[in-house]
C-alpha cells in the first residue's frame, strides 16, 4: 500500500466492491482495504442475486455503470423472473449463482480496474483536519491519508456469532470482527445501535433425498441483468434445479420445545432482527397459525456439495438443528456441514447521513451497506455504488456536486431517502411496496431512467452508453411507427388475426392492438413486421429481443397509468423538491412543535419532501415550512412573523 490515495474503501463485500470500482472508474486513485483479499464479494448468506425490488436495484446498478449485474450473469446457474405473470412494475429478475465463481469474477473486476489497489489491513480510526476527514488510522498504527473514504463493514463491527449458548467474536464464520473502528465511530459522537441477522445450515448434497421434494427449475429463455453481457455466450454455465420442501407441525413442535435454547428468546441476543427475513424460531412464534413454511433447497455451486437451506435460518444448538433438519421431508438423512448461526453487529443509525451517504458530522466520510442498517447484497451494492461515486466527486479538485437519486427515479433513491429521513430501527429490506412510484421503476425501464444521467456524470464512457441509448431511441421510434400504422378490418386482415386468436371488428392501429390484453406480441411479431411501412421500421422491430418487445407492450398498455403517475410526480415535486437551506433555523419558528423541531434538527432534511417523510413531522409542520420558505424567497425577513393565515375569533384551532 501507498500512504496516500484519493479515496479509500473500507471493506471488500458487495458494497465495498461497487464503491471501489465506481471511484476508480471516475479517475480517482483508490484503495480497497480489507482484512482478507481472498474473500472479496463473498456470498456469506444466500447464493443468489436479485428478486422482488432487489432485481430492479441490480438493473439500476448496471445502468449506472456498476458491475453486480455483469458478475451475476456470468456466474449464474439458474435464471428466473419472479412474478412473471404480473405487471412489469412488480416483476423481479433473480439468478442462483455459483458462489465461488461470483467471488472470482468480482475479484477479477477489482484487480483489472485501472487506478484501484487492494490492501490488507483493518481500519481503526480517523485522521481529521479542519473538521473533515484527512485519512484513516490502521490497526498497527499505520496511517493512510485520503481525501474521502467509504466504510462498508457489513456485519463486522463488534460482530458476535451465536450458536445456541456458544458465543464467539466474529464478523462471520471464521473471520475476526472490527472492534476499534466501532469505538472510533462512537467517539465521534455518532449514535450506534445493535442489529442481528442469521444464516441457515448448509448440508451435504449427497445426503438429501430429492425424490421427496418438488423440483424448481429456471426459465427456458433466461433474461440477463446486464446490457453489457448480451453479446456474450449466455448462459455460461448449465442451469441447475433447485428444490422445494416444507416444515410440518411436528417440526414446529420441536422448535417450540427448544425456544429456551435459542439466544433470540433466552435474551442473549439484544440486536433487532430482520422483519422480512425472520429466523425459523420467529416464524413459528409469529405465525403460529401456519402449519408449514417453505424451505428452498439451493445448490451453492457446480463444483461444491454444499446445499443452502433457504428459509431455515436459526441460532439453536447444533444438536437441536440436526433434529429439526432431519424432521423435514427429503432431509431425513441430511449431513450438516456447517450449522446455522446468528450474528449481532453494530450499525450507525442512517438518519445521521446526507442523501449522498456522507456523514453530516464528518465531511469526507461516507457509509454504505449493513453499517447503515440494511440487509441484502443488492441493497449494499446500490449504496456502495452511490457512496463510491460521491466519495470520488468529493475527492476531486474542485469537488463536484454529489449524485442524488430521487424516489421517482430509482429504487436506490427510495432506499437512501428512507434511510436518511426515517432511519432504521431494524434491518431494512427494500420492497416494491416502499416505492410509491413503482409503476415508473420497472426493471425494463432502468436504462431509460438512469443511463443518460450516468453518461452525463462520467460514470459510463461514450462506447458503453451508446448501445444502450441507441436501443432506447429504437424503442421510441418503433413505438411512434406502431401508433401511425392503421389496421383496417378487411377480410384478409380479419382472417389473419383470427388465426392468431385476435378478433377484429373495427379500425385501429398497430399500437391499438398492442394495448389489447388478448394480443400476444411475440406470436404476432411476424405479422406486425409485415405490416410496417418501411424496411427500416421492419428491421427496427426485428432487432428487438423478447424483453424489448415486452417493453413496447408495457409502454402501450400502461401509458395512461404512466402519464398520470408522471403528472402526480410533477405536481408533488413542485413543492416537495423545494430546497431547505443547510443552515435553516427551526427552533423558535412559530407554530412548530417541540417534537417537529427536534426531529428536523436531527435529520436536517434537504427538501420539503424529505421533511414530510420524517416520523413526527406532520403535514401541518410542512405547510409552515413551505410558507416560511415562500416568504423568504419573496424578500420577507421578519423571522418572528407567523406565516399562518389569520384566524377569525370563532374559529377552532
Amino acid at each position: 500500500m501507498n500512504d496516500r490515495y484519493d479515496v479509500v474503501i473500507v471493506g471488500g463485500g458487495h458494497a465495498g466492491c461497487e464503491a471501489a470500482l465506481a471511484a476508480a472508474r471516475l479517475g480517482c486513485e483508490t484503495l480497497l482495504l480489507t482484512n482478507d483479499p481472498a474473500t472479496l464479494a463473498r456470498m456469506s448468506c444466500n447464493p443468489a442475486i436479485g428478486g422482488l425490488a432487489k432485481g430492479q436495484v441490480v438493473r439500476e446498478i448496471d445502468a449506472l455503470g456498476g458491475v453486480m449485474g455483469i458478475a451475476a450473469d456470468r456466474t449464474a446457474i439458474q435464471f428466473k423472473v419472479l412474478n412473471a405473470s404480473r405487471g412489469p412494475a412488480v416483476r423481479g429478475l433473480r439468478v442462483q449463482s455459483d458462489k465461488a465463481l461470483y467471488s472470482e469474477e468480482m475479484t477479477r473486476q477489482i484487480h483489472s480496474a485501472p487506478g484501484l489497489s487492494v490492501g490488507q489491513g483493518l481500519a481503526a480510526g480517523f485522521l481529521i483536519e479542519e473538521g473533515r476527514l484527512a485519512g484513516l488510522r490502521l490497526e498497527g498504527h499505520e496511517t493512510v491519508r485520503c481525501r474521502s473514504a467509504v466504510v462498508t463493514t457489513g456485519t463486522f463491527l463488534r460482530g458476535l456469532l451465536h450458536v445456541g449458548t456458544d458465543r464467539r467474536s466474529a464478523g462471520r464464520w471464521g473471520e475476526p470482527p472490527a472492534v476499534s473502528l466501532s469505538q472510533a465511530l462512537s467517539e465521534r459522537g455518532l449514535r450506534l445501535g445493535r442489529m442481528k441477522t442469521g444464516t441457515p445450515p448448509r448440508v451435504r448434497s449427497a445426503s438429501i433425498d430429492r425424490e421427496r421434494m418438488q423440483a424448481s427449475g429456471g426459465d427456458a429463455h433466461p433474461i440477463p441483468f446486464s446490457f453489457r453481457t448480451r453479446d456474450e455466450r449466455f448462459p455460461r454455465q448449465p442451469q441447475v434445479l433447485c428444490w422445494l420442501t416444507h416444515t410440518s407441525p411436528a417440526v414446529h413442535d420441536l422448535i417450540r420445545s427448544h425456544l429456551g435454547d435459542s439466544p433470540v428468546y433466552s435474551g442473549a441476543i439484544v440486536g433487532r432482527g430482520p422483519r422480512y427475513c425472520p429466523s425459523i424460531e420467529d416464524k413459528v412464534v409469529r405465525f403460529a397459525d401456519k402449519e408449514r413454511h417453505q424451505i428452498f433447497v439451493e445448490p451453492e455451486g457446480l463444483t461444491t456439495d454444499w446445499i443452502y437451506l433457504n428459509g431455515l435460518s436459526m441460532s439453536l444448538p447444533p444438536a437441536v438443528q440436526e433434529k429439526i433438519v432431519r424432521a423435514i421431508a427429503g432431509l431425513e438423512r441430511a449431513e450438516i456441514l456447517r450449522p446455522a448461526y446468528a450474528v449481532e453487529y453494530d450499525v450507525v443509525f442512517p438518519d445521521q447521513l446526507d442523501d449522498s451517504l456522507e456523514l453530516r458530522s464528518l465531511p469526507g466520510l461516507f457509509l454504505a451497506g449493513q453499517i447503515n442498517g440494511t440487509s441484502g447484497y443488492e441493497e449494499a451494492a446500490g449504496q456502495g455504488l452511490l457512496a463510491g461515486i460521491n466519495a470520488a466527486f468529493q475527492a476531486m479538485v474542485p469537488a463536484r456536486a454529489p449524485l442524488v437519486l430521487r424516489r421517482d427515479q430509482a429504487y436506490i433513491g427510495v432506499m437512501v431517502d428512507d434511510l436518511v429521513t426515517q432511519g432504521a430501527e431494524e434491518p431494512y429490506r427494500l420492497l416494491s411496496s416502499r416505492a410509491e412510484h413503482r409503476l415508473l421503476l420497472g426493471p425494463e425501464s432502468a436504462y431509460a431512467r438512469l443511463t443518460p444521467l450516468a453518461f452525463s456524470r462520467g460514470l459510463l464512457t461514450e462506447a458503453e452508453a451508446t448501445p444502450i441509448l441507441e436501443r432506447e431511441a429504437l424503442l421510441s421510434r418503433t413505438a411512434s411507427v406502431l401508433e401511425s400504422v392503421a389496421v383496417n378490418p378487411d377480410r384478409r386482415t380479419i382472417e389473419r388475426l383470427a388465426g392468431l386468436g385476435i378478433p377484429l371488428t373495427e379500425a385501429t392501429t398497430l399500437a391499438g392492438l398492442f394495448r389489447r390484453p388478448d394480443f400476444r406480441a411475440d406470436e404476432a411479431r411476424e405479422w406486425v413486421e409485415e405490416s410496417l411501412p418501411t424496411p427500416e421500421a421492419r428491421d427496427g422491430l426485428h432487432a428487438l429481443d423478447g424483453e424489448g418487445l415486452d417493453r413496447l407492450v408495457a409502454l402501450f398498455r400502461y401509458e395512461g397509468f404512466l402519464r398520470r403517475e408522471r403528472e402526480a410526480v410533477r405536481r408533488v415535486g413542485e413543492s416537495s423538491e423545494r430546497s431547505i437551506p443547510a443552515g435553516f433555523v427551526y427552533r423558535g419558528l412559530p407554530g412548530l412543535s417541540a417534537e417537529a423541531v427536534e426531529k428536523l434538527e436531527r435529520h436536517r432534511p434537504r427538501t420539503l419532501g424529505q421533511a414530510g417523510r420524517i416520523p413526527g413531522v406532520t403535514p401541518a409542520a410542512v405547510t409552515l415550512l413551505l410558507a416560511r420558505l415562500t416568504l423568504a424567497r419573496h424578500g420577507r425577513r421578519d423571522e418572528n412573523a407567523d406565516p399562518r393565515p389569520d384566524r377569525s375569533a370563532g374559529e377552532i384551532a
